[in-house]
């Protein structure tokens, strides 16, 4: 039987480098990082804040996802995975040419020296095109802009959402990325951060509280009741959030290999673990499990597992997910309601706890728990480990805690200059009016085509055709059914 065609290696489109295998995984892995932020936590955002700003909240998370594959393959993406401009940053440029997105994947400043300067670890070139690299590492992108949007929702003005997109994802976004993957001084230190628990979820939760300091707060009634519109969607939300989380972690390796695979099962222990612990403090403190709790533990074992998913033994993912399932659970249920400067600031999701907690407590975990074999599948410096793992692994969750003030550091200042150089031409709060209605003000549309807030139905103002129910106002005398176009609320 002859080959098909589509298999031949003499063909333009397979040439000899290519891995259909990894290639397929590679887009798969994509497209379900991208199913967590689009639709994954644009229905999440939208279901879990009041109704009001049910549409608002959703937006925010669209608008994000767009903007950002348009700023990351216009520049973006070259400043975090490019040639060297700084040690924390990389050549801004255009990722839209032919003749680079066909060329092999590859990341130019990853090659790894020993201190004599012959090769330790070779440049990072996965086995297909560079367009599979850049959507994949878009998908990351955009999750952590949207991440960071659950802080300020309920009240930052659209416009300088717009405007805030853009410019955090060039001053902050890409510096995080380049310097701790794409072969900045913290990736050549040799810091571990496997999958974003620092570039994703340490700064969208640092750059997220930060934010909603300088937008300001909610109006005092929204945050002292800001209940859950649709319970249920909030958990398809949060569910497209947890199953795509295997695309996030699983493709991390850059291929469909053996660390994958272990990254996946660690990934959905941990959460699961996490969860657990959670709902379980949840019934201890409070008497009954909340489902809104079950969702952010499960949240802060993702976050926290994500460092350390492919280089940690599935035992310390179950440590990794009891400690995300307490620790963060100890930060927002007591410490947050305790202090002063975490109760002025309005994190309207609890970012702060859910991502930049569980993110900073993942990549210390990773210091201590990094099991050397692990390690060796996938760091460019080998012989890491842990500090549990003896020989140099205390130096390893020093770089662990350099790496994350690091971070901490600069998205505290970028974000803050970001906003207060915006606030110059466009108010970063809405005004109180529409603070007041909501959706209806800021979008002039609404999430349910519900009446409600005591309206009542009148015929002639709400019906499609007033004039064909103008006669039709006196009750009908079957009262025990459908009572026709007259409806009494």
């Amino acid at each position: 039987m002859d080959m098909a065609t589509a298999y031949e290696e003499a063909l333009p489109a397979v040439p000899d480098w290519l891995n259909k295998g990894d290639n397929a995984w590679q887009m798969t892995a994509s497209t379900l990082v991208a199913l967590q932020s689009m639709p994954g936590l644009v229905i999440l955002y939208g279901s879990i804040v009041k109704k009001k700003w049910a549409v608002n909240s959703a937006f925010m998370a669209l608008y994000a996802f767009a903007a950002v594959l348009i700023c990351w393959v216009l520049l973006c993406y070259r400043m975090a995975f490019g040639d060297e401009l700084l040690p924390f940053w990389g050549k801004g440029a255009p990722a839209l040419g032919q003749s680079y997105l066909i060329g092999r994947a590859g990341i130019p400043e990853s090659t790894h020296y020993y201190s004599n300067g012959t090769v330790e670890t070779p440049k990072n070139e996965p086995f297909y095109p560079m367009a599979t690299l850049v959507y994949f590492q878009f998908t990351f992108a955009a999750i952590t802009m949207i991440l960071l949007a659950g802080s300020v929702l309920g009240r930052m003005n659209i416009k300088a959402w717009m405007a805030f997109v853009p410019l955090w994802l060039i001053f902050s976004y890409t510096v995080g990325a380049f310097s701790l993957w794409g072969g900045g001084f913290l990736y050549h230190w040799g810091v571990i951060d496997y999958s974003g628990g620092y570039v994703i979820h340490l700064s969208s939760g640092i750059a997220g509280f930060t934010a909603a300091y300088w937008v300001g707060p909610r109006l005092k009634g929204d945050r002292e009741r800001f209940p859950p519109n649709n319970v249920l969607l909030m958990l398809a939300g949060a569910g497209l959030l947890w199953m795509g989380w295997s695309g996030f972690n699983g493709g991390a390796p850059y291929s469909a290999n053996i660390d994958s695979s272990i990254a996946v099962l660690n990934t959905n222990v941990s959460a699961a673990t996490s969860l657990l612990v959670w709902t379980t403090l949840d019934v201890i403190f409070f008497g009954k499990p909340s489902v809104i709790g079950a969702v952010q533990g499960m949240m802060t074992g993702l976050a926290c597992i994500t460092p350390g998913a492919g280089v940690v033994q599935s035992w310390a993912a179950i440590v990794m997910g009891i400690c995300s399932g307490s620790i963060p659970w100890f930060t927002m249920m007591i410490v947050h309601k305790k202090s002063a400067l975490l109760q002025k600031v309005d994190d309207t999701l609890g970012v702060l706890h859910t991502h930049a907690v569980a993110g900073l407590l993942g990549g210390l975990l990773t210091g201590l728990l990094a099991e050397p074999v692990l390690c060796d599948l996938i760091l460019p410096v080998k012989n890491s480990r842990g500090a549990f793992y003896g020989s140099n692994g205390g130096i390893q969750f020093l770089k662990q805690i350099v790496a994350a003030l690091f971070v901490i550091g600069w998205n505290l200042v970028s974000t803050t200059l970001i906003l207060l150089a915006i606030r110059i031409f466009i108010p970063l709060r809405m005004p109180e009016d529409q603070l007041l209605i909501g959706d209806d003000a800021v979008h002039g549309e609404e999430a349910y085509a519900l009446w409600g807030d005591g309206e009542k139905y009148d015929p002639s103002k709400h019906a499609l055709h007033p004039s064909v129910y103008s006669e039709q106002t006196n009750p009908s005398q079957f009262f025990n059914g459908a009572r026709g176009v007259t409806i009494q609320l």
